[in-house]
């Protein structure tokens, strides 16, 4: 059997696990390591030592429990509800008001997790019931929680893009300033269509009544504001230090978890019981990830050693005569594909021993590949029939909340979503501006 139609083999074998229901880093790791012993023996069982190795020697990955403890203990604290309030005052009073200040909050929750889960756990929780009360069309904030909690993925400090800089060996400084612009631009994009939306058809999202305007003094708008100062303060010490050269990624991560932790503090509302939460749900999270990265790495060191990456480029480039450009949008597609039933994890692990290599072949930026590969994934989380949000989604709305109405929910923001990575495809400088303006290339 030659290594192509091995390689061939590996692959279908993990797809019919994850068919099967196996978790993601089994089925991975499985293939991986039956391969091994299959094709050198005795010799194969190092593979799966040498990976473990390999992995506890990435001292970035110690941003990872870090950033995720960060994230949950600025939800378990409360300190979400009181931003989520704050847009509630703000933006009340404008149709579609209360939809926008979602996804002002999807961002600003994003800026300080850098995980989807967690928008669309707040989202779900905190704004849905509060949209749902106030008479807002219910498959239209089903789509702006979706929409705006897929952010968490590309907004800095995204877990995705350091996982994707940890394996494509790019500097996640740069990656994160790369995805900041894009996400702000896609989040505005989405209040467009909000605004513009609500403003034709009015009852999908009304305004507060005049009775509630009313209530509303401009010392309460001011008061609460100071909801605002303890994220953004994290976000600054956090990401800004970082930028500046301050700290390190690692150290930037350990501040930002610090830092949530006092603001918790400074508010009266570090308890046993917010304290447990996070921490128990940044290990069951951190421990996910560690051994999806086991697996893949395992996996890929199979694949580079049957030669594959080389097999793929040569069957896009000389086989199929493809330009670089139609090999990139096949690329993409693959990934919208595999989104309906894998998270954006499972999918950089899985392929990026194969596209990644490719890419840099082909000529184009890894940073700027970072990116789409990111928004893509966003794409994929909403895309029926098994998208990921979609079934999050489904797990936490109520019980008026169908199906039907999530699937119907997401098409104008996958629309969106679509305009936003034909932009960037189309402008790369719209990923690379920042990065290039901060680190001089």
């Amino acid at each position: 059997m030659s290594y192509e139609a091995i390689a061939l083999l590996m692959f279908a074998s993990m797809m019919v696990m994850l068919l099967t229901g196996q978790r993601v880093f089994a089925a991975i790791g499985v293939v991986a390591v039956a391969s091994a012993i299959a094709l050198w023996g005795g010799g194969g069982f190092e593979l799966a030592f040498s990976s473990a190795m390999k992995l506890m020697k990435w001292y970035p990955l110690l941003t990872l429990p870090l950033f995720i403890y960060m994230g949950y203990m600025m939800s378990e604290s409360g300190i979400a509800d009181d931003l989520y309030e704050m847009f509630h005052v703000w933006s009340g009073g404008l149709r579609g008001g209360l939809a926008v200040g979602t996804i002002g909050l999807m961002v600003a929750i994003s800026a300080m997790n850098g995980l989807s889960v967690a928008g669309m756990a707040i989202g779900a929780t905190i704004a849905l019931p509060e949209l749902l009360r106030r008479g807002y069309d219910k498959v239209m904030v089903t789509g702006v929680i979706q929409a705006g909690s897929s952010l968490g993925i590309l907004v800095p400090p995204s877990v995705v893009l350091v996982l994707y800089g940890m394996i494509a060996r790019a500097p996640v400084g740069q990656l994160w300033l790369a995805g900041a612009v894009p996400g702000l631009m896609m989040a505005g994009m989405f209040i467009l269509y909000i605004v513009a939306r609500c403003r034709l058809q009015p009852h999908l999202g009304p305004a507060l009544s005049a009775e509630e305007r009313a209530r509303i003094t401009r010392a309460d708008k001011i008061a609460s504001l100071r909801a605002g100062v303890w994220p953004l303060l994290i976000f600054f010490f956090m990401t800004g230090l970082f930028v500046m050269g301050v700290t390190s990624l690692v150290e930037s991560s350990a501040v930002g978890a610090v830092s949530a932790t006092l603001a918790a503090l400074a508010k009266r509302r570090l308890s046993y019981a917010v304290l447990e939460a996070t921490v128990r749900k940044t290990l069951g999270i951190s421990c996910m990830f560690m051994w999806i990265i086991l697996a893949a790495l395992c996996f890929g060191a199979v694949f580079d050693g049957l030669g594959a990456v080389r097999a793929v480029g040569d069957f896009f480039t000389e086989d199929l005569g493809l330009s670089p450009w139609e090999i990139l949008i096949l690329m993409q597609l693959s990934y919208i594909v595999m989104g309906t039933f894998l998270d954006d994890t499972a999918m950089l692990v899985i392929v990026a021993p194969l596209y990644i290599p490719l890419v840099k072949a082909l000529g184009f930026d890894l940073v700027w590949y970072g990116v789409l590969y990111t928004i893509t994934c966003q794409i994929a989380y909403m895309t029926p029939p098994f998208g990921y949000n979609l079934f999050l989604m489904r797990a936490m709305a109520p019980p008026e909340i169908g199906i039907t109405d999530i699937y119907r929910s997401i098409i104008p923001f996958v629309g969106v979503m679509l305009l936003a990575l034909v932009l960037v495809m189309a402008f790369p400088q719209i990923a690379l501006w920042l990065p290039g303006l901060v680190y001089g290339f």
